[in-house]
């Protein structure tokens, strides 16, 4: 074990580590938990935060529980890890660090014993094939704090393109960041793909398999793998749409022997893997919402422009992407989202709820000009504004900005570059 813990922080001083714009609370009263999808960052962010905090090797402990070193060490052994940490510097760590935590048995205990010591800052990451935030929040009884690492957001990936941020861009400035938005909408924001690791269907080709075998299959014991796989590109050629799983059902009833719980069950483990989530319809009752017909949305829109024509569909990569930062606010808790629909089919893309009150009402389209802009989407954000009693109307374009009165309504206009940049 000395000689891991020692040879670990050379390791990670020799890796190459950028910069994620990701807020995150240092607190020794909570456990930070780092979620999201697989292949997004998660350990990569836990070595920016080593770097971030200036922690000198003799201020924590770096453990992952994958490599092959400590998978071969006794229970025993791993947990005084803390007492060989304190025999080579003399001194107790400040900050723990526990990768694919959940390879550790009984690691629930482990960490919480830790925890209740309130002596040390804890994070902690797992594949989500093997840890789910809720399953983290309920085995540690409320004692962790959730820190969502996503793939590159536009921002970050601007950064990494070497991209300098500015108060007031110029017409050229705005040329150049359309262009890198629509590459960034084409390929997606795994850090893999953006960094040029590996060539994009390749990595996408493999994503899936992994996600398949790994996080759904293995984790789940799915004995029909072809309902699985099936479930999987649906989710991906469904994407931004309402996602009928009895519809599905149907579909697969004729090629195979299969339930439709077994479809639903299925369904449900695609969110809680990050690989895909849904969007259910606002209704002032919640049961109803839950019970509604959900849309659907992927972790990243790389992984659709494999499967779909990116330039008849840039409108719905848009939508996504809008739908990804959208939802890391509400897994933050900051608000929840859902989508609007009436009995006449007007519908809006998503509705933001604080507390009681819906706050925000946004509708994305690719319009460069005014007059790119269907009647109906206005017509329907208006009349949402008028059913739900708000007042804040946006519309996310891709070129065209503006603010007009509308039947007595403010509606903005904003391009998706200015809303993901917060110019």
């Amino acid at each position: 074990m000395k000689k891991y813990l020692v040879d670990k922080k050379e390791e990670i001083k020799e890796l190459e580590v950028l910069d994620r714009f990701i807020k995150m609370e240092i607190s020794k009263e909570f456990v930070n938990a780092v979620i999201g999808p697989r292949r997004a960052g998660k350990s990569f962010f836990m070595f920016n935060t080593i770097r971030k905090l200036g922690m000198r090797d003799d201020d924590y402990l770096f453990v992952n529980f994958e490599d092959d070193e400590i998978k071969s060490m006794e229970r025993e052994e791993i947990t005084r890890c803390i007492q060989t940490h304190i025999e080579i510097y003399g001194k107790q760590p400040r900050y723990l660090l526990f990768d694919e935590i959940q390879n550790m048995e009984r690691w629930q205990s482990f960490i919480y014993s830790l925890s209740e010591k309130k002596r040390y800052s804890i994070f902690i990451t797992g594949s989500s094939s093997k840890l789910l935030s809720r399953e983290i929040t309920t085995q540690l009884r409320g004692r962790s704090l959730n820190v969502v690492v996503f793939p590159f957001s536009f921002r970050e990936f601007l950064s990494v393109k070497g991209f300098k941020f500015k108060r007031i861009y110029s017409s050229y400035d705005e040329a150049k960041i359309k262009n890198h938005l629509r590459e960034y909408l084409r390929s997606g924001g795994f850090p893999q793909v953006v960094l040029k690791k590996t060539y994009g269907k390749t990595f996408f080709r493999e994503y899936l398999n992994v996600v398949l075998y790994r996080d759904l299959i293995e984790r789940y014991k799915i004995e029909n793998m072809d309902v699985a796989r099936f479930l999987l590109y649906s989710a991906i050629q469904s994407f931004t749409t309402e996602f009928s799983i009895h519809k599905i059902f149907r579909q697969l009833k004729q090629k195979t022997e299969v339930s439709n719980k077994t479809v639903y069950t299925y369904s449900a483990y695609l969110e809680e893997v990050f690989f895909a989530f849904f969007l259910r319809k606002f209704y002032f009752s919640y049961k109803k919402s839950l019970l509604s017909m959900p849309k659907i949305y992927i972790n990243d829109t790389g992984l659709a422009s494999n499967l779909i024509s990116f330039s008849s569909d840039t409108g719905k990569f848009m939508e996504n992407l809008v739908f990804l930062e959208l939802k890391k606010k509400e897994l933050n808790n900051i608000f929840e989202i859902f989508y609007w629909k009436d009995y006449q089919g007007r519908e809006v893309d998503f509705v933001v709820k604080e507390g009681l009150k819906v706050k925000q009402l946004i509708q994305v389209t690719y319009a460069s000009g005014r007059d790119e802009i269907e009647k109906r989407e206005i017509r329907s954000i208006l009349k949402a504004s008028k059913e739900l009693g708000c007042k804040n109307l946006l519309i996310i374009t891709w070129d065209f900005e503006g603010e007009e009165i509308l039947e007595r309504q403010k509606v903005r206009f904003v391009p998706l570059w200015k809303w993901l940049l917060g110019v």
